[in-house]
């Protein structure tokens, strides 16, 4: 089976969030299921960078209104077409936000544009090669299954992916004519939303399956407080709405192999982990001893539940806990959480910005990962912390709760527990869940267990992939 992937970031290329590291890492699982991906992304400048002895398969000279061409290469395994356009890409900033925070002002164009080329590859429009489905992700992508079909494929199955239902790619009805779309289509049964555009509406209308991260997630969207007023047009799609849980790359996250990692250590091995944790230590300026040392690494802001981080810094610091956090977001969040920092030298370490080789380490080295999100469609860090030791300590919320077993009597007893769940997801909730940390770190025999049962979690693409292998096959045979 041929299938042309369709997304706006790309790990190893290039990295805003959790949708770089599935659109990376799902193509080459599913070849072992004789799945042939191509994926299709923006030249963004780091793409361009990285672009050796490229194949030109396609050339617009009007691409909504810009020439373009379509570059194949390959780069780490995957197979990659790169939308090469520099009027729409090649610019200072990052893939959505330009270099002062704010969105391009022409995001619309920009990822219309990606989901037009799509729809032309769909189309049979690049010689020698016809995807048999199109699987696109996020709002970015999600004007593919719509572009399909107003083209002569509309049987052609296409799968939207939604990481993340809070981004929708909303836009002012003006510019619907500049789509070149036929006017009919601007419909509440399509892209039409209250009297503006929704590019991610516009998919969930036309795919012919939707997925989203994880099973508890797909039931979550359905509901007024997850479905950010998309849970209408998700209800009446739940017979084609699917949720698979994300996987990581265990290759790359892999403590025995992990370049970045100081000291290499296995579920057998776990007191090699203290040199990591003596150098993660000194990154954040915190104390060499024997408390705990919850780490954090998140955007930070509202949804991932920063604002309760920041309100009981001092309180977890009261607790015996030490705090080791990386991330940048709100600057707001950001300031308090620094001031917490300056109130409690050696006990709280904080790094504003993106580093992904300490992320890396903060996992091998830090007793615990904290992850108090308000709603979390898969959640990558849990995976990563299961997979290093380094217990999770999390929301009951979507993948979160469908990825962690609750430290519980039951499950201790049983010794199937692989970290802590809270709720309700509040502050005291999450002091709670942090008191219940400190005791069974105390023992450090279940503790131990707490992170081998975790390292033993399958917490690779292997599984979700043949999930990914089966809905693909069965719309294909339904297409034929």
């Amino acid at each position: 089976m041929k299938v042309l992937s369709v997304s706006s970031e790309v790990f190893p290329l290039i990295k805003t969030g959790g949708l770089a590291d599935v659109a990376g890492a799902l193509p080459i699982a599913l070849k072992q299921f004789g799945i042939e991906s191509k994926t299709l992304m923006p030249g963004y400048p780091a793409v361009m960078k990285a672009v050796q002895d490229p194949v030109v398969r396609l050339q617009f000279t009007d691409l909504l209104g810009e020439p373009a061409r379509v570059l194949e290469f390959y780069y780490e395994g995957l197979n990659i077409l790169v939308l090469d356009a520099p009027a729409y890409y090649d610019r200072p900033g990052g893939p959505y936000l330009d270099h002062t925070g704010k969105d391009y002002p022409d995001n619309w164009r920009r990822f219309a544009a990606l989901s037009l080329a799509a729809a032309e590859i769909a189309a049979g429009l690049m010689p020698d090669w016809r995807p048999d489905l199109v699987h696109a992700h996020d709002w970015q992508a999600a004007m593919t299954p719509l572009y399909m079909r107003y083209y002569p494929t509309p049987e052609l199955p296409s799968v939207l992916t939604v990481h993340n239902m809070a981004f929708q790619g909303q836009f002012a009805a003006e510019i619907f004519p500049s789509l070149r779309l036929p006017p009919h289509a601007f419909s509440t049964d399509t892209i039409e939303y209250y009297g503006h555009l929704s590019f991610l509406k516009g998919g969930l209308q036309t795919a012919h399956a939707i997925t989203t991260v994880s099973p508890t997630y797909a039931e979550e969207i359905l509901t007024n407080q997850f479905g950010m007023g998309l849970e209408g047009v998700i209800s009446g799609r739940r017979d084609v709405l699917h949720g698979i849980v994300n996987g990581i790359d265990a290759d790359v996250w892999n403590p025995a192999t992990d370049p970045v990692v100081h000291t290499h250590y296995g579920s057998t091995t776990l007191k090699n982990r203290s040199e990591n944790r003596k150098s993660v230590a000194e990154f954040f300026h915190l104390h060499d001893d024997g408390a705990p040392i919850f780490c954090i690494i998140s955007r930070l802001t509202w949804q991932k539940g920063m604002d309760m981080v920041a309100a009981t810094a001092d309180e977890i610091v009261a607790l015996g806990g030490k705090l080791a956090i990386l991330g940048s977001g709100d600057p707001a969040l950001e300031g308090s959480l620094l001031a917490a920092a300056s109130r409690h030298p050696g006990r709280i370490g904080v790094s504003i910005g993106y580093n992904e080789p300490m992320s890396h380490l903060m996992q091998a080295g830090c007793d615990a990962i904290v992850i108090p999100s308000r709603f979390e469609p898969c959640g990558l860090t849990q995976l990563y912390g299961l997979r290093y030791g380094c217990v999770p300590i999390v929301a009951r919320t979507g993948g979160l709760n469908d990825t962690v077993i609750d430290a519980n009597h039951a499950a201790l007893a049983a010794k199937v527990a692989t970290g802590i769940q809270f709720s309700p997801v509040t502050a005291e909730g999450m002091v709670q869940a942090i008191r219940r940390a400190l005791h069974l770190f105390a023992d450090q025999k279940v503790w131990t267990q707490l992170q081998k049962q975790g390292m033993k979690s399958d917490v690779s693409w292997e599984k979700s992939a043949e999930r990914y292998a089966a809905l693909y096959s069965s719309l294909a045979s339904k297409g034929k």
